[in-house]
């Protein structure tokens, strides 16, 4: 029972965090070093740098089969599908582009550990002792366990990438919200191997699940928050089970459990919003059949000696000008 109270308690508070203030929009690295940070000018800032795996159908296939676990946690078959839409690679480069983070690389179902081996030596921002252990084992866990396969949307704080391998807006935002966050802390690398750490990485889903319902809240795209808010709820509270199942040592039943409460939780919100929405524009309609109409004062006509003298319409002053003559 304290399981079921804790996941329920900390996706409310994700939730109502999302609705309080307005949203805030990254403003690129903290330290403000970098290049992409530090210019004010849009076309300097360059663009979110998109790389897509080529199409193989055979390891594609077989992720997709690998991928029906988490497809049966989000009751979604989307998840892990290894087919991502040009909907949802737009979405996440917005993402990245409204929030300043035009360094960070999107790898669409793509497996380069190669490239993400020079991205870890390129990463300035997170300093090489961080680099060269942390980051070390992170890359060797892509190389080894790669993405392509066992899939699994997340960011990379050590070579600053983000993995898409389900057709999801949200989920792939999520991984952006986690590069935001990273980007605005003093100690990036710091920050990054203490959020590995069981339970303590809560810490980190908090912020980006939060952030992301933030931004869907502000694009005002009510299809888009509702799509949000239901799948989000099931991965945060996965997530949550996760990281209790982790320190307790035991099998899948909590992240089921904790998925399964976000159902619950992201269909209601979701459809709480609907019934708002609906019920603000019924309210506006309301309002406008019973607006009065505009009251128009009806004057008498005016002589036309009136008319004449006071009108300054060169018109009106040529008629009267021939009745006198007359």
């Amino acid at each position: 029972m304290r399981f079921y109270a804790l996941t329920c308690s900390l996706i409310a508070c994700c939730a109502v965090g999302c609705a309080s203030g307005g949203y805030q929009y990254g403003q690129g690295w903290r330290s403000g070093t970098s290049n992409l940070a530090s210019s004010t000018d849009s076309a300097d800032r360059g663009e979110v740098v998109v790389e897509s795996g080529k199409p193989r159908p055979v390891i594609d296939g077989v992720g997709w089969v690998l991928g029906i676990p988490g497809k049966l946690i989000l009751w979604d078959r989307r998840v892990d599908n290894h087919n991502v839409s040009p909907a949802t690679q737009a979405a996440i480069v917005e993402y990245l582009d409204q929030n300043d983070l035009q360094d960070v690389v999107v790898r669409v179902n793509q497996y380069a550990p190669l490239e993400e081996w020079k991205r870890l030596r390129e990463n300035r921002q997170v300093s090489a002792g961080w680099r060269y252990s942390a980051g070390l084992l992170s890359l060797a866990g892509y190389t080894v366990f790669p993405g392509r396969l066992f899939g699994g949307d997340r960011y990379n704080p050590y070579t600053n990438s983000v993995y898409v391998y389900s057709d999801i807006p949200a989920l792939a935002m999520v991984g952006g919200g986690y590069a935001k966050d990273i980007h605005n802390r003093e100690y990036p690398g710091t920050y990054a191997v203490v959020n590995e750490l069981p339970v303590v990485s809560m810490w980190h889903e908090t912020i980006a699940t939060n952030d992301v319902l933030s931004y869907l809240q502000q694009q005002e795209s009510l299809s888009e928050l509702q799509a949000g808010y239901k799948i989000l709820h099931p991965y945060y509270g996965s997530q949550v089970g996760g990281a209790a199942q982790n320190l307790i040592g035991v099998g899948p039943l909590f992240q089921v459990a904790g998925a399964v409460v976000g159902h619950v939780t992201g269909r209601a919100e979701g459809d709480r919003i609907a019934r708002l929405s609906e019920q603000s524009a019924a309210d506006g309609t309301q309002q406008a059949r019973k607006a009065p109409p505009e009251s128009k004062t009806l004057t008498a006509a005016k002589p036309l000696e009136e008319v004449t003298a006071s009108d300054e319409s060169p018109i009106v002053r040529t008629a009267a000008e021939a009745v006198d003559s007359e």
